[in-house]
């Protein structure tokens, strides 16, 4: 039998113990893996129509509405017809990916460009998606809340937030069910209105083409109306994500069926934007109805408001709208809040568990996400909607065109590889095509969203920020080779999974077959082969889970592919060569984390400075040049000071991560010179058995040669008892004749001689 050769690094074997939300996977769904076969077990409509019943969510209406309100109907209208065409475009191969490879929205941007520890900066941009339009839409429900029950909104938004909560606990099994319910009943409320308002009163929609906005300019096509109404619709194009996670439970495509399962991709992929499209043109439509029944601007845009005014067309009685609002309202803020938290449990398991190596389940961040929405709804985000998307939208249409450029770009002319690469195990931390064309996407958008290159470039700021990532990702995979997309190939990787299996004691310890399935080393629950990899730190197989959580092996199957490495590297280039030891003592993380915090508070303090030039428009001219240099100076020391503090945080980081280094290298010194003792008094052992198996052998050759020798003196000892008992006998025979001694008392008497005849 032969033995498989010990792992370089000995790491100690655990069985890891998930908490019950984790190890059930009805309520974890696969948050943190690629989605095996067999849980794919609903049809292509099932899925589909899960994924489309997304589409419901009102702030489509609030975004058309407010659209028509700053830019027009000319300027919104074709903004909406741009944002819908490039929103199919981007989320058609965002969505055959996912549908294919059984991946959402995380592990595609992963292995699409960004890297492991890369995508992590992604997965907080699509969390702050889900709960900025969490907030959005249960304000919405809120507000209905409060017009039909008259229910103050502080508790309207805790009792929409808590409602999701046991909804989606369950995962994508509660969720399909709540869509299919539903779908009939929100389609039917959401008909029916509009088609009285079209067929009973069209002439009162006569006046809305020519309707310039409520800034009262005329009513026509203008660049800057039409570029600022494109970014703000853009910025949904970040709900191409949520489409993808309910796409990756897609069931594979069948012989004789594509047919089917391409028409369920295109309507619960990139097909929502269609009906986004309408919603959006129905708020266009609907908010002058509102504003054509003396209802104000900035309530025109509410969502309640504007189909309160189109469902009195259908009831005359206003009891009766009300209450058909209400319900529309609720049902269609169910449906996509649902959603909403369930895309953002997945973003949040995503972030924490590569920046912890823990994961406390699914439904923690569930409850984590909508506390946080919460908050943002008492806050009354809802009031600064156009503001909150027209910013957050630069740097999510920047994600997302990387991801795109990637697929559509760098995949099929080589420049990346075939498929999608998502295991810890084969990627580097950081893949620079991805993370740079974003990056440089981002700073661009958001400068131009700021002012920086001109009136004319903050109104496209949008466009720049897709054209630039569509153009920045090929040139960085052409000069980079496309050698940050694997950090080993798998081909290699292959043949040590083939030979870690290939021996008895292979398959005890690095896993074995299970059918189908792989068994993991650490865990030793079975997986597909899609979502296991070879570890040498344990010597066998183990799962993408476990991988993403252990702390422990540093990245011993990559150590060139690390975070820490790459920038050390990146360094060592651009510095003098004499800083090397000061690099690696610590400055090197110092300068990586600076680098970090530096551009993000310089980030939120130019949001909140912009953010407060724009309330200085309601002063009038002298007070607002007055204020200005006293907002501009006190947004600055903020900034220093808060810069400051930062630095020093993030020394103290660096010097508490390197002790923890150093105890843990001291750690292991320790253990492998304990191992090695044990390994050396393992072999003392292993010499006294041999001895004490010599002495064993000895004692017994010993007994069998005495054994033998007494055996030889006993027969001696009998064959010469024999004769001599013989004797004895004879002798004591002799004894007993009477006869006997007169015979040898006459030969006693030599002297004696013998009577001659004839003596007298």
């Amino acid at each position: 039998m032969s033995i498989a050769p010990a792992p370089p690094q000995q790491v100690v074997t655990f069985r890891r113990d998930y908490n019950s939300w984790v190890a059930s996977e009805t309520m974890e769904d696969y948050a943190l893996r690629f989605t095996p076969r067999n849980f794919r077990k609903w049809s292509e409509w099932r899925v589909a129509n899960t994924a489309f019943g997304a589409a419901s969510f009102l702030i489509l209406e609030a975004v058309g509405a407010t659209l028509l309100v700053q830019h027009g109907f000319v300027n919104a209208t074709l903004a909406i017809l741009a944002t819908g065409l490039i929103i199919f475009l981007a989320g058609l191969p965002i969505s055959v990916y996912a549908a294919r490879h059984g991946l959402d929205m995380d592990l595609l941007t992963r292995g699409a460009g960004f890297g492991y520890l890369g995508s992590t900066i992604t997965s907080l941009i699509y969390a702050s998606f889900t709960f900025i339009f969490f907030a959005l839409e249960a304000a919405v429900m809120a507000y209905a809340l409060e017009l039909a029950f008259d229910i103050p909104p502080a508790w309207g938004y805790g009792l929409c937030a808590l409602i999701v909560i046991p909804l989606v606990s369950h995962g994508v099994t509660a969720i399909s069910r709540l869509q299919v319910w539903t779908q009939p009943l929100w389609l039917a409320l959401l008909v029916l209105p509009l088609a009285y308002v079209l067929v009973k009163s069209p002439d009162e929609l006569v006046g809305l083409a020519a309707y310039g906005g409520v800034s009262g300019q005329p009513g026509g096509f203008g660049w800057m109306g039409f570029g600022a109404a494109l970014t703000v619709g853009i910025a949904l194009i970040t709900q191409i994500g949520e489409q993808a996670d309910y796409l990756r439970f897609m069931p594979e495509k069948k012989p004789g069926q594509g047919l089917r399962w391409w028409l369920a991709v295109l309507m619960g992929g990139p097909g929502w934007v269609l009906m986004g499209v309408a919603k959006m043109l129905a708020g266009v439509l609907l908010a002058y109805l509102a504003l054509a029944h003396s209802v104000p601007p900035e309530r025109a845009v509410d969502p309640n408001q504007m189909y309160l005014v189109a469902w009195e067309y259908v009831f005359g009685q206003y009891g009766w709208a009300v209450a058909a609002t209400a319900l529309f309202v609720f049902v269609s803020q169910l449906k996509i809040n649902v959603t909403n938290a369930y895309a953002g449990s997945l973003a949040w398991s995503n972030f924490f568990s590569r920046l912890t190596h823990h994961h406390p389940g699914r439904v923690v961040w569930v409850v984590f996400n909508t506390a946080i929405a919460l908050v943002l709804m008492e806050l009354d985000v809802f009031q600064a909607l156009s503001h909150v998307l027209g910013l957050y939208g630069n740097i999510a249409i920047a994600w997302i065109m990387a991801v795109v450029a990637d697929l559509v770009i760098n995949k099929p002319l080589g420049l990346s590889p075939k498929g999608i690469e998502f295991r810890r195990a084969y990627l580097h931390d950081i893949n620079p095509v991805g993370v740079g064309a974003m990056g440089v996407a981002s700073v661009l958008s958001v400068a131009a969203h700021l002012g920086a290159f001109g009136a004319l470039a903050q109104a496209w700021s949008a466009m720049i920020a897709l054209v630039s990532a569509l153009a920045v990702s090929p040139l960085i995979a052409w000069a980079t080779g496309g050698r940050y997309y694997l950090a080993r190939r798998t081909a290699a990787a292959r043949k040590v999974e083939a030979a870690a299996l290939s021996s008895d004691s292979g398959r005890e310890t690095a896993g074995a077959y299970l059918g189908s399935l792989r068994c993991c080393v650490i865990c030793e629950h079975g997986y597909e082969p899609e979502d296991m990899a070879a570890c040498p730190a344990y010597g066998g197989l183990i799962c993408s889970l476990c991988c993403t959580l252990d702390a422990r092996c540093d990245d011993l199957c990559k150590p060139q592919a690390r975070l820490s490495a790459q920038w050390l590297g990146l360094l060592q280039r651009l510095l003098p060569r004499r800083m090397a030891p000061q690099l690696e003592q610590g400055l090197g993380a110092y300068l990586l984390l600076m680098v970090a915090v530096v551009p993000g508070l310089a980030l939120l303090f130019g949001a909140l400075y912009a953010v407060g030039l724009r309330s200085l428009a309601s002063l009038d001219a002298i007070s607002a040049a007055a204020v200005a240099p006293l907002l501009r100076a006190g947004f600055g020391q903020a900034f220093a000071v808060l810069l400051l503090i930062a630095g020093m945080v993030a020394w103290w980081a660096v010097l508490a991560q390197r002790s923890r280094q150093l105890a843990q290298q001291e750690s292991r010194r320790q253990t492998q010179a304990l191992n090695q003792q044990a390994q050396a008094l393992g072999r003392e052992v292993e010499s006294h058995q041999r001895t004490d198996v010599q002495l064993q052998q000895a004692i017994a050759s010993a007994d069998a040669a005495n054994q033998a020798k007494s055996r030889y003196i006993t027969a001696i000892s009998h064959e010469l008892r024999t004769p001599l008992n013989s004797i004895l006998g004879y002798a004591q025979l002799l004894e007993d004749d009477p006869a006997i001694p007169a015979r040898l008392a006459l030969c006693a008497q030599p002297n004696r001689q013998p009577a001659r005849a004839g003596a007298g």
